[in-house]
């Protein structure tokens, strides 16, 4: 595992924190501030258990069932029920990354000082985290409400040595037996601490946090492969210029024609070979890239912004304050749930305007003299015909995932939760939308490559050319007569993800948006 250590203190932490322990294995420690904030705060908790008068979360049942007192002998059980009754995921099992951002963003508001478990509670969770041991939690349990409280349990389930987990090694075993082997000793929790350990938007923001890294790269990756379709279909970069993003002052906008200008300085395919009939403007997919981009990248700014705002929070209930505990609905997940779905949406036509520009250059009629489907000896070559049904069938699938799940709502817990927010759903469908895009953006990227070499006689940008060079030494071969596409296009796929085209790009552009 990497040795960087990220430190947790009282004042939440940053997304760059939450990719390098949920990706990268980065250690966990947590502040001299951070433990004797806990301290203090399970004081007050200690104090309030003390008292006859019932108190949520400390000396009562939970959820519809608040309403019964709970006496001191019974309150170890209390809350050790709360995490086993709640372990009721279903499903497959959720990626390790998934796993280790919850648990990293469930520390971190233990962390605050407002959840009011002891030191030793916060503790463990970083040695879990730090011995590379990750609960197993299942893909279905969360409404993104009151938290994501299936998958949490499952979490806090391991801290308590009970449940299954996947060790360094791969392998999932009990977690007792694993806890043992690295020296950790299971919690047995005291009074609100198990209620602490499930009730947060962690999972659904964990989830946000790593969408938003993999899609800045590929909103940059669309840029590259939006400028090389351009390249190929002989289109006009005066479509580009500043002072018309200027009118229409969106940043992503912007950033978006700057990117492909840049990438298409020096190209000498670029406005002045149009051997049909002149063209005035190029089509939609292609003049309109950056709005289309643009309007993506003005979307992943607001939910960075929201993602900020919950990496800052402390989301519990109830919370500790002034020495009180108080009830409150800071665990809904709408803020969350509908950044998730609005990115979805973004992600979804991202993906449609790249689909589009493919089929373009695939069609002799809209090529403008390149050859049908990209064929070696058209009519015996079919060419990348089915690349494009399989990128169409990917966009397909991605519009259904557009549809917001923060619109849907249904209530639970005897109607004591009678309003969800559905954001963990939100989150998972996102996830799978990424990985989506990157597969459509690797056929674009497959294609037009392909395109800009068929043009021969016709030299592209500098960067253009860095970025055919670059794939084709990852092994993806160049035009020719009919093969096997899917591993030509399992590897490009990689290329994108890697962030490859863009690394490639920049040796000619410097740093591109």
């Amino acid at each position: 595992m990497d040795m960087h250590t990220v430190v947790v203190g009282t004042s939440g932490t940053s997304a760059a924190d939450v990719v390098a322990v949920a990706r990268d294995g980065a250690r966990v420690a947590l502040s001299p501030d951070a433990l004797a904030t806990l301290a203090h705060a399970r004081e007050a908790v200690d104090a309030l258990a003390a008292k006859p008068e019932p108190v949520y979360g400390v000396s009562t049942g939970f959820g519809a069932l608040a309403t019964r007192h709970i006496g001191p002998e019974l309150r170890t059980q209390l809350q050790r029920n709360i995490v086993r009754s709640h372990a009721a995921g279903m499903g497959p099992r959720v990626e390790r990354e998934v796993v280790r951002a919850l648990m990293f963003l469930r520390l971190k508001t233990l962390c605050s000082g407002y959840t009011g478990v002891r030191p030793e509670v916060a503790q463990t969770v970083a040695d879990v985290l730090n011995a590379g041991i990750t609960p197993v939690v299942h893909e279905y349990g969360s409404l993104g409400c009151s938290g994501d409280l299936a998958p949490l349990s499952h979490c806090a389930l391991a801290l308590m040595g009970e449940g299954d987990a996947e060790g360094p090694d791969g392998t999932v075993r009990p977690a007792a037996e694993l806890l043992a082997e690295h020296g950790i000793t299971p919690v047995e929790l005291r009074e609100k601490e198990g209620l602490a350990l499930l009730n947060g938007t962690d999972g659904m923001l964990g989830m946000l946090v790593m969408a938003l890294a993999d899609l800045d790269r590929l909103y940059t990756t669309a840029d590259i492969t939006a400028a090389l379709t351009l390249e190929a279909l002989l289109g006009t970069d005066r479509v580009l210029a500043p002072e018309l993003h200027a009118v229409r002052p969106h940043p992503g906008q912007a950033a978006s024609a700057a990117n492909m200008a840049a990438v298409l300085a020096g190209s000498g395919l670029v406005g002045g070979h149009q051997d049909d009939a002149p063209r005035v403007q190029d089509a939609y997919s292609v003049r309109c890239a950056p709005q289309v981009a643009g309007a993506g990248r003005d979307t992943l700014a607001h939910a960075r912004l929201v993602a900020e705002r919950e990496l800052a929070a402390a989301v519990d209930n109830p919370l500790v304050i002034d020495g009180r505990v108080e009830s409150n609905g800071n665990f809904h997940g709408a803020p969350v749930a509908y950044v998730l779905d609005f990115v979805a949406i973004a992600v979804a036509d991202l993906a449609s305007i790249a689909e589009r520009r493919t089929d373009r250059l695939l069609d002799k009629n809209r090529s403008h003299g390149l050859p049908p489907f990209l064929a070696d000896d058209p009519g015996v070559d079919s060419g990348l015909m089915i690349a494009q049904y399989t990128q169409a069938a990917l966009v397909s699938e991605l519009k259904r995932l557009a549809v917001p799940a923060s619109a849907d709502s249904i209530p639970s817990s005897a109607m004591q939760e009678d309003h969800v927010s559905m954001g963990w759903s939100a989150a998972r469908k996102l996830r799978t939308a990424v990985d989506a895009l990157a597969r459509v953006l690797a056929v674009e990227l497959y294609a037009a490559t392909r395109a800009v070499e068929l043009r021969a006689g016709l030299t592209p940008a500098p960067a253009s050319a860095a970025v055919i060079a670059a794939l084709r030494a990852a092994g993806v071969e160049g035009p020719g007569p009919d093969r096997v596409l899917a591993p030509d296009l399992a590897l490009t796929t990689e290329f994108v993800r890697s962030g490859r085209p863009v690394e490639a790009a920049e040796q000619h552009t410097g740093p591109l948006a």
